[in-house]
Protein backbone atom coordinates (compact mmCIF):
# COMPACT_ATOMS: atom_id res chain seq x y z
CA UNK A 1 0.00 0.00 0.00
CA UNK A 2 1.39 3.40 -0.97
CA UNK A 3 1.84 6.21 1.52
CA UNK A 4 -0.93 8.20 -0.20
CA UNK A 5 -3.41 5.32 0.12
CA UNK A 6 -2.52 4.91 3.78
CA UNK A 7 -3.04 8.60 4.46
CA UNK A 8 -6.44 8.53 2.73
CA UNK A 9 -7.50 5.49 4.77
CA UNK A 10 -6.38 7.15 8.01
CA UNK A 11 -8.35 10.32 7.09
CA UNK A 12 -11.47 8.28 6.34
CA UNK A 13 -11.17 6.43 9.66
CA UNK A 14 -10.69 9.74 11.48
CA UNK A 15 -13.79 11.24 9.82
CA UNK A 16 -15.83 8.15 10.66
CA UNK A 17 -14.70 8.39 14.26
CA UNK A 18 -15.51 12.14 14.38
CA UNK A 19 -19.04 11.55 13.06
CA UNK A 20 -19.90 8.67 15.34
CA UNK A 21 -23.00 8.74 17.55
CA UNK A 22 -20.95 9.18 20.74
CA UNK A 23 -18.86 11.99 19.28
CA UNK A 24 -21.90 13.91 18.00
CA UNK A 25 -23.67 13.37 21.32
CA UNK A 26 -20.63 14.75 23.18
CA UNK A 27 -20.59 17.82 20.89
CA UNK A 28 -24.24 18.44 21.74
CA UNK A 29 -23.32 18.22 25.43
CA UNK A 30 -20.64 20.86 24.88
CA UNK A 31 -23.11 23.09 23.02
CA UNK A 32 -25.61 22.76 25.87
CA UNK A 33 -22.97 23.80 28.41
CA UNK A 34 -21.96 26.75 26.22
CA UNK A 35 -25.59 27.80 25.92
CA UNK A 36 -26.06 27.69 29.68
CA UNK A 37 -22.94 29.80 30.21
CA UNK A 38 -23.76 32.34 27.45
CA UNK A 39 -24.14 35.91 28.71
CA UNK A 40 -24.16 37.99 25.53
CA UNK A 41 -25.66 37.89 22.07
CA UNK A 42 -22.19 37.16 20.72
CA UNK A 43 -21.99 34.08 22.95
CA UNK A 44 -25.35 32.94 21.64
CA UNK A 45 -24.19 33.49 18.05
CA UNK A 46 -21.23 31.16 18.76
CA UNK A 47 -23.58 28.51 20.12
CA UNK A 48 -25.78 28.83 17.03
CA UNK A 49 -22.74 28.36 14.78
CA UNK A 50 -21.85 25.19 16.72
CA UNK A 51 -25.38 23.85 16.34
CA UNK A 52 -25.34 24.56 12.59
CA UNK A 53 -22.08 22.58 12.26
CA UNK A 54 -23.46 19.68 14.29
CA UNK A 55 -26.60 19.59 12.17
CA UNK A 56 -24.53 19.35 9.00
CA UNK A 57 -22.45 16.53 10.47
CA UNK A 58 -25.53 14.60 11.58
CA UNK A 59 -26.82 14.72 8.02
CA UNK A 60 -23.44 13.63 6.64
CA UNK A 61 -22.73 10.88 9.16
CA UNK A 62 -23.26 7.20 8.35
CA UNK A 63 -25.00 6.34 11.62
CA UNK A 64 -26.22 2.84 12.55
CA UNK A 65 -29.87 1.79 12.55
CA UNK A 66 -31.77 1.26 15.81
CA UNK A 67 -31.34 -2.17 17.42
CA UNK A 68 -34.99 -2.35 18.41
CA UNK A 69 -37.98 -1.47 16.18
CA UNK A 70 -39.64 0.34 19.11
CA UNK A 71 -36.60 2.60 19.66
CA UNK A 72 -35.58 5.69 17.71
CA UNK A 73 -32.49 5.38 15.58
CA UNK A 74 -29.41 7.44 16.65
CA UNK A 75 -29.93 10.04 13.94
CA UNK A 76 -33.49 10.77 15.14
CA UNK A 77 -32.37 11.04 18.76
CA UNK A 78 -29.52 13.40 17.87
CA UNK A 79 -31.84 15.54 15.71
CA UNK A 80 -34.37 15.80 18.54
CA UNK A 81 -31.66 16.93 20.98
CA UNK A 82 -30.47 19.46 18.44
CA UNK A 83 -34.02 20.82 17.99
CA UNK A 84 -34.47 21.20 21.74
CA UNK A 85 -31.21 23.13 22.00
CA UNK A 86 -32.31 25.44 19.21
CA UNK A 87 -35.58 26.12 21.07
CA UNK A 88 -33.61 26.89 24.24
CA UNK A 89 -31.35 29.18 22.23
CA UNK A 90 -34.34 31.11 20.84
CA UNK A 91 -35.81 31.51 24.32
CA UNK A 92 -32.50 32.81 25.69
CA UNK A 93 -32.13 35.45 22.99
CA UNK A 94 -33.43 38.95 23.40
CA UNK A 95 -35.60 40.66 24.20
CA UNK A 96 -35.03 43.10 21.35
CA UNK A 97 -36.24 46.59 20.64
CA UNK A 98 -37.70 45.24 17.39
CA UNK A 99 -40.04 43.06 19.46
CA UNK A 100 -41.41 46.15 21.21
CA UNK A 101 -41.91 48.01 17.92
CA UNK A 102 -43.70 45.01 16.40
CA UNK A 103 -45.98 44.72 19.46
CA UNK A 104 -46.86 48.41 19.24
CA UNK A 105 -47.61 48.11 15.52
CA UNK A 106 -49.95 45.19 16.29
CA UNK A 107 -51.64 47.21 19.04
CA UNK A 108 -52.07 50.16 16.70
CA UNK A 109 -53.63 47.97 14.03
CA UNK A 110 -56.09 46.47 16.52
CA UNK A 111 -57.11 49.89 17.82
CA UNK A 112 -57.62 51.27 14.33
CA UNK A 113 -59.41 48.24 12.84
CA UNK A 114 -61.78 47.57 15.72
CA UNK A 115 -65.14 49.21 16.28
CA UNK A 116 -65.27 49.92 20.00
CA UNK A 117 -68.18 50.61 22.28
CA UNK A 118 -67.94 53.82 24.30
CA UNK A 119 -66.83 51.89 27.38
CA UNK A 120 -64.42 49.86 25.27
CA UNK A 121 -62.73 52.94 23.82
CA UNK A 122 -62.45 54.46 27.30
CA UNK A 123 -60.59 51.31 28.37
CA UNK A 124 -58.30 51.51 25.34
CA UNK A 125 -57.58 55.17 26.07
CA UNK A 126 -56.75 54.34 29.70
CA UNK A 127 -54.51 51.45 28.61
CA UNK A 128 -52.49 53.65 26.23
CA UNK A 129 -52.09 56.31 28.92
CA UNK A 130 -50.89 53.69 31.38
CA UNK A 131 -48.44 52.44 28.78
CA UNK A 132 -47.03 55.92 28.15
CA UNK A 133 -46.47 56.30 31.88
CA UNK A 134 -44.45 53.07 31.85
CA UNK A 135 -42.49 53.85 28.68
CA UNK A 136 -39.01 54.26 30.16
CA UNK A 137 -37.37 55.89 27.13
CA UNK A 138 -39.13 59.25 27.27
CA UNK A 139 -42.19 61.24 28.26
CA UNK A 140 -45.34 60.75 26.19
CA UNK A 141 -48.97 61.72 26.55
CA UNK A 142 -52.27 61.34 24.68
CA UNK A 143 -53.26 64.88 23.71
CA UNK A 144 -57.01 64.29 23.27
CA UNK A 145 -59.62 61.66 24.03
CA UNK A 146 -59.86 60.64 20.36
CA UNK A 147 -58.79 57.61 18.37
CA UNK A 148 -56.55 59.79 16.19
CA UNK A 149 -54.69 61.05 19.26
CA UNK A 150 -54.32 57.52 20.64
CA UNK A 151 -52.90 56.21 17.36
CA UNK A 152 -50.53 59.16 17.07
CA UNK A 153 -49.21 58.49 20.58
CA UNK A 154 -48.60 54.79 19.89
CA UNK A 155 -46.77 55.77 16.69
CA UNK A 156 -44.67 58.28 18.64
CA UNK A 157 -43.55 55.70 21.19
CA UNK A 158 -42.81 53.08 18.52
CA UNK A 159 -40.69 55.59 16.60
CA UNK A 160 -38.81 56.55 19.76
CA UNK A 161 -38.03 52.90 20.53
CA UNK A 162 -36.82 52.30 16.97
CA UNK A 163 -34.60 55.40 17.08
CA UNK A 164 -33.11 54.62 20.50
CA UNK A 165 -30.68 51.99 19.14
CA UNK A 166 -31.14 49.83 22.23
CA UNK A 167 -28.54 47.08 22.58
CA UNK A 168 -29.91 43.67 23.66
CA UNK A 169 -26.97 43.21 26.06
CA UNK A 170 -26.29 46.66 27.44
CA UNK A 171 -29.95 47.79 27.48
CA UNK A 172 -31.55 44.48 28.40
CA UNK A 173 -33.29 45.95 31.45
CA UNK A 174 -34.81 48.84 29.46
CA UNK A 175 -35.96 46.55 26.67
CA UNK A 176 -37.41 44.11 29.20
CA UNK A 177 -39.45 46.89 30.84
CA UNK A 178 -40.76 48.00 27.43
CA UNK A 179 -41.70 44.43 26.50
CA UNK A 180 -43.59 44.02 29.76
CA UNK A 181 -45.40 47.33 29.27
CA UNK A 182 -46.33 46.47 25.66
CA UNK A 183 -47.61 43.05 26.78
CA UNK A 184 -49.81 44.76 29.39
CA UNK A 185 -51.08 47.14 26.68
CA UNK A 186 -51.95 44.25 24.36
CA UNK A 187 -53.79 42.44 27.18
CA UNK A 188 -55.79 45.55 28.09
CA UNK A 189 -56.77 46.13 24.46
CA UNK A 190 -57.81 42.48 24.18
CA UNK A 191 -60.08 42.89 27.22
CA UNK A 192 -61.70 46.15 26.03
CA UNK A 193 -65.30 45.85 24.88
CA UNK A 194 -65.75 45.72 21.12
CA UNK A 195 -68.93 46.45 19.18
CA UNK A 196 -69.06 42.78 18.18
CA UNK A 197 -69.16 41.79 21.87
CA UNK A 198 -72.64 43.31 22.20
CA UNK A 199 -75.83 41.37 21.69
CA UNK A 200 -78.04 42.31 18.73
CA UNK A 201 -80.53 43.95 21.09
CA UNK A 202 -77.75 46.03 22.67
CA UNK A 203 -76.58 47.11 19.21
CA UNK A 204 -80.12 48.11 18.23
CA UNK A 205 -80.58 49.91 21.52
CA UNK A 206 -77.35 51.82 20.90
CA UNK A 207 -78.82 53.08 17.61
CA UNK A 208 -82.01 54.19 19.37
CA UNK A 209 -84.00 51.54 17.55
CA UNK A 210 -86.49 51.05 20.38
CA UNK A 211 -86.89 54.74 21.26
CA UNK A 212 -89.86 55.08 18.89
CA UNK A 213 -91.95 52.42 20.62
CA UNK A 214 -94.74 53.90 22.73
CA UNK A 215 -96.61 50.62 22.70
CA UNK A 216 -96.06 47.23 21.12
CA UNK A 217 -98.88 46.76 18.70
CA UNK A 218 -97.03 44.27 16.50
CA UNK A 219 -94.91 41.27 17.35
CA UNK A 220 -92.00 41.25 17.25
CA UNK A 221 -91.56 44.85 18.48
CA UNK A 222 -88.83 45.36 15.88
CA UNK A 223 -91.48 45.01 13.16
CA UNK A 224 -93.57 47.76 14.75
CA UNK A 225 -90.48 49.99 14.97
CA UNK A 226 -89.76 49.27 11.31
CA UNK A 227 -93.22 50.51 10.31
CA UNK A 228 -92.66 53.72 12.23
CA UNK A 229 -89.27 54.26 10.59
CA UNK A 230 -90.85 53.76 7.17
CA UNK A 231 -93.56 56.25 8.03
CA UNK A 232 -90.95 58.80 9.09
CA UNK A 233 -88.63 58.08 6.13
CA UNK A 234 -85.84 57.01 8.50
CA UNK A 235 -83.77 54.95 6.06
CA UNK A 236 -80.77 54.77 8.41
CA UNK A 237 -82.71 52.90 11.10
CA UNK A 238 -84.10 50.43 8.56
CA UNK A 239 -80.56 49.80 7.30
CA UNK A 240 -79.50 49.09 10.89
CA UNK A 241 -82.30 46.54 11.19
CA UNK A 242 -81.35 44.97 7.85
CA UNK A 243 -77.75 44.66 8.98
CA UNK A 244 -78.30 43.36 12.51
CA UNK A 245 -81.51 41.35 12.53
CA UNK A 246 -80.61 37.93 11.17
CA UNK A 247 -84.17 37.03 10.33
CA UNK A 248 -85.68 36.27 6.93
CA UNK A 249 -88.95 37.75 8.19
CA UNK A 250 -87.37 41.11 9.13
CA UNK A 251 -85.16 41.18 6.03
CA UNK A 252 -88.22 40.79 3.82
CA UNK A 253 -90.04 43.61 5.60
CA UNK A 254 -86.99 45.90 5.47
CA UNK A 255 -86.67 45.38 1.73
CA UNK A 256 -90.40 45.90 1.19
CA UNK A 257 -90.19 49.13 3.19
CA UNK A 258 -87.43 50.45 0.92
CA UNK A 259 -89.46 49.49 -2.14
CA UNK A 260 -92.47 51.44 -0.89
CA UNK A 261 -90.34 54.42 0.17
CA UNK A 262 -88.85 54.84 -3.32
CA UNK A 263 -86.73 58.00 -3.62
CA UNK A 264 -86.97 58.54 0.16
CA UNK A 265 -84.72 55.48 0.57
CA UNK A 266 -81.78 57.04 -1.28
CA UNK A 267 -79.45 56.32 1.66
CA UNK A 268 -79.95 52.61 0.96
CA UNK A 269 -78.41 52.79 -2.53
CA UNK A 270 -74.97 51.44 -1.52
CA UNK A 271 -76.46 48.46 0.31
CA UNK A 272 -78.86 47.73 -2.55
CA UNK A 273 -76.04 48.00 -5.09
CA UNK A 274 -74.03 45.48 -3.12
CA UNK A 275 -76.97 43.09 -3.18
CA UNK A 276 -77.78 43.81 -6.82
CA UNK A 277 -74.24 42.81 -7.81
CA UNK A 278 -75.11 39.39 -6.37
CA UNK A 279 -78.23 39.33 -8.60
CA UNK A 280 -80.69 40.03 -5.80
CA UNK A 281 -83.87 40.80 -7.73
CA UNK A 282 -85.62 42.73 -4.97
CA UNK A 283 -82.58 44.97 -4.54
CA UNK A 284 -82.64 45.68 -8.28
CA UNK A 285 -86.31 46.56 -8.05
CA UNK A 286 -85.61 48.91 -5.13
CA UNK A 287 -82.87 50.66 -7.08
CA UNK A 288 -85.41 51.28 -9.82
CA UNK A 289 -87.95 52.69 -7.34
CA UNK A 290 -85.27 54.93 -5.83
CA UNK A 291 -84.31 56.03 -9.33
CA UNK A 292 -80.58 55.79 -8.65
CA UNK A 293 -78.42 56.49 -11.70
CA UNK A 294 -75.50 54.95 -9.77
CA UNK A 295 -77.06 51.56 -10.44
CA UNK A 296 -76.97 51.85 -14.24
CA UNK A 297 -73.56 50.25 -14.87
CA UNK A 298 -74.38 47.29 -12.64
CA UNK A 299 -77.82 46.72 -14.13
CA UNK A 300 -76.75 47.01 -17.76
CA UNK A 301 -74.63 43.91 -17.18
CA UNK A 302 -77.85 41.91 -16.66
CA UNK A 303 -79.65 43.08 -19.82
CA UNK A 304 -78.43 40.03 -21.75
CA UNK A 305 -79.29 37.55 -18.98
CA UNK A 306 -81.58 35.43 -21.17
CA UNK A 307 -80.96 32.40 -18.97
CA UNK A 308 -82.69 34.16 -16.04
CA UNK A 309 -85.90 35.74 -17.39
CA UNK A 310 -87.00 37.05 -13.97
CA UNK A 311 -83.67 38.82 -13.46
CA UNK A 312 -83.97 40.28 -16.94
CA UNK A 313 -87.55 41.39 -16.28
CA UNK A 314 -86.78 43.27 -13.07
CA UNK A 315 -83.64 44.76 -14.63
CA UNK A 316 -85.50 46.13 -17.66
CA UNK A 317 -88.11 47.68 -15.39
CA UNK A 318 -85.52 49.23 -13.07
CA UNK A 319 -83.52 50.72 -15.94
CA UNK A 320 -86.73 52.21 -17.30
CA UNK A 321 -87.71 53.70 -13.92
CA UNK A 322 -84.23 55.13 -13.48
CA UNK A 323 -84.39 56.68 -16.95
CA UNK A 324 -80.98 55.23 -17.73
CA UNK A 325 -80.06 56.70 -21.11
CA UNK A 326 -76.85 54.62 -21.10
CA UNK A 327 -79.08 51.55 -21.38
CA UNK A 328 -80.89 52.63 -24.56
CA UNK A 329 -78.63 50.73 -26.98
CA UNK A 330 -78.36 47.52 -24.89
CA UNK A 331 -82.16 47.49 -24.52
CA UNK A 332 -82.70 48.26 -28.21
CA UNK A 333 -80.53 45.26 -29.02
CA UNK A 334 -83.04 43.06 -27.16
CA UNK A 335 -85.88 44.16 -29.43
CA UNK A 336 -84.83 41.36 -31.79
CA UNK A 337 -84.46 38.70 -29.10
CA UNK A 338 -85.98 35.28 -29.77
CA UNK A 339 -88.16 35.45 -26.68
CA UNK A 340 -91.39 37.40 -27.13
CA UNK A 341 -91.52 38.52 -23.48
CA UNK A 342 -87.96 39.82 -23.67
CA UNK A 343 -88.80 41.93 -26.73
CA UNK A 344 -91.95 43.28 -25.10
CA UNK A 345 -90.21 44.20 -21.84
CA UNK A 346 -87.31 45.84 -23.67
CA UNK A 347 -89.79 48.01 -25.60
CA UNK A 348 -91.57 49.13 -22.45
CA UNK A 349 -88.27 49.89 -20.71
CA UNK A 350 -87.29 52.10 -23.66
CA UNK A 351 -90.63 53.87 -23.36
CA UNK A 352 -90.00 54.57 -19.66
CA UNK A 353 -86.55 55.95 -20.42
CA UNK A 354 -88.06 58.25 -23.05
CA UNK A 355 -84.94 58.75 -25.15
CA UNK A 356 -85.69 59.76 -28.77
CA UNK A 357 -82.95 57.46 -30.05
CA UNK A 358 -85.38 54.61 -29.43
CA UNK A 359 -88.02 55.96 -31.84
CA UNK A 360 -86.57 54.30 -34.96
CA UNK A 361 -86.04 50.79 -33.52
CA UNK A 362 -89.44 50.89 -31.80
CA UNK A 363 -91.08 51.93 -35.07
CA UNK A 364 -89.47 48.94 -36.78
CA UNK A 365 -90.87 46.63 -34.10
CA UNK A 366 -94.33 48.15 -34.47
CA UNK A 367 -94.20 47.57 -38.23
CA UNK A 368 -92.57 44.17 -38.46
CA UNK A 369 -92.75 42.10 -35.26
CA UNK A 370 -94.72 38.84 -35.50
CA UNK A 371 -96.23 39.28 -32.03
CA UNK A 372 -99.09 41.71 -31.57
CA UNK A 373 -98.27 41.88 -27.85
CA UNK A 374 -94.74 43.08 -28.66
CA UNK A 375 -96.12 45.53 -31.24
CA UNK A 376 -98.54 46.91 -28.65
CA UNK A 377 -95.63 47.38 -26.22
CA UNK A 378 -93.70 49.24 -28.91
CA UNK A 379 -96.73 51.46 -29.58
CA UNK A 380 -97.07 52.18 -25.85
CA UNK A 381 -93.37 53.00 -25.64
CA UNK A 382 -93.53 55.42 -28.56
CA UNK A 383 -96.49 57.15 -26.94
CA UNK A 384 -94.48 57.47 -23.70
CA UNK A 385 -91.60 59.09 -25.60
CA UNK A 386 -94.23 61.53 -26.80
CA UNK A 387 -92.41 63.50 -29.47
CA UNK A 388 -94.33 64.45 -32.60
CA UNK A 389 -92.42 61.91 -34.66
CA UNK A 390 -93.09 59.16 -32.13
CA UNK A 391 -96.81 59.94 -31.90
CA UNK A 392 -97.15 60.10 -35.70
CA UNK A 393 -95.67 56.61 -35.97
CA UNK A 394 -98.30 55.22 -33.59
CA UNK A 395 -101.21 57.19 -35.07
CA UNK A 396 -100.72 55.40 -38.40
CA UNK A 397 -102.06 52.18 -36.84
CA UNK A 398 -105.58 53.30 -35.96
CA UNK A 399 -106.97 50.52 -38.18
CA UNK A 400 -104.49 47.87 -37.03
CA UNK A 401 -105.50 44.23 -36.87
CA UNK A 402 -104.69 44.14 -33.13
CA UNK A 403 -107.04 45.87 -30.72
CA UNK A 404 -104.20 46.80 -28.29
CA UNK A 405 -102.29 48.55 -31.06
CA UNK A 406 -105.47 50.34 -32.19
CA UNK A 407 -106.02 51.56 -28.61
CA UNK A 408 -102.51 53.02 -28.44
CA UNK A 409 -102.99 54.66 -31.83
CA UNK A 410 -106.23 56.33 -30.69
CA UNK A 411 -104.49 57.67 -27.59
CA UNK A 412 -101.64 58.96 -29.74
CA UNK A 413 -104.10 60.82 -31.99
Amino acid sequence: MSDDDADAEDAEEAETTELSTDTLDARLDDAAEALEAAETEADLDDVEDSLDAIESDIEAADLPEADDEDEDDPETELSERLSELRDDLDQQRGPYAEDVVAALEDARGTIEDTRWTEDGFDDVLAAVRTFTDEAVIGEFSVAEDTEEAVLATVDEVAEAVADASLDPDEDAETIGALVEASDDLAAAIEDAEEWEDLSVRQMLDFHGFYDVLDHRKDYPPEWHALKLFERDGDTEKILVALDLLESDFMERHCMEAFERMGPEAEEAVDEMLSRAERRNKQAISILGKIGSEEATDTLVEFVDADSDPQLQKVTFRALGEIGATEAVQPLANRLVADNEDTRSRAARALGLIGDTRAVAPLSDVLADDDSDTVRASAAWALRQIGTEAALDEVANYADDRAYLVQAEAEKAV
